[in-house]
């Protein structure tokens, strides 16, 4: 009797660029962040704050507005620019980004009472650590070694 060992088919699992990963987490982080915001409206009294033209504590102004655009716009352009931006001006924007957003992000939480504390606990945890993972993927962002340089004369005794 003969026994047949099936070996099993290995996965391929070709390097992605630096570049998908950083727009595949700034892509999560978009997600999230949007999603936060819109389960966020389900808070008991939200909506009549909406309602009484208030959001957390500020009136509702077009320069507020236009601040919460922006600071939905600056990632939602992260995912375009961390495909299109050359490497060098690509991981100092993301290093920059990702480093803002970081405080922005835990700022949310200011001001909360514990009974939603797993809410922004996870909420607020998930984006940091994409961001953490952008921050590590633009700062380990590899390196093309340095072609030798050409000699700076030539020997005329040849």
């Amino acid at each position: 009797m003969t026994i047949r060992a099936k070996t099993p088919n290995l996965l391929d699992n070709p390097p992605i660029p630096v570049q998908a990963k950083l727009a595949a987490a700034w892509t999560s982080f978009m997600f999230l962040y949007i999603y936060v915001d819109y389960f966020h409206l389900y808070k008991p009294g939200v909506i009549d704050g909406l309602r009484a033209n208030v959001v957390f504590e500020f009136d509702i102004s077009p320069t507020l507005l236009t601040m919460m655009l922006a600071s939905v716009a600056i990632p939602a352009l992260m995912v375009m620019l961390s495909m299109t931006l050359p490497a060098r001006v690509n991981r100092a924007t993301n290093l920059v980004v990702a480093s803002l957003y970081i405080p922005y992000s835990v700022i949310n939480a200011v001001g909360e009472s514990w009974d939603w504390a797993s809410f922004y606990g996870l909420s607020i945890g998930t984006e940091v650590l994409l961001l953490a993972f952008v921050l590590r993927s633009a700062w380990t962002w590899p390196r093309t070694p340095a072609a030798p340089a050409a000699p700076a004369t030539t020997d005329l005794r040849q």
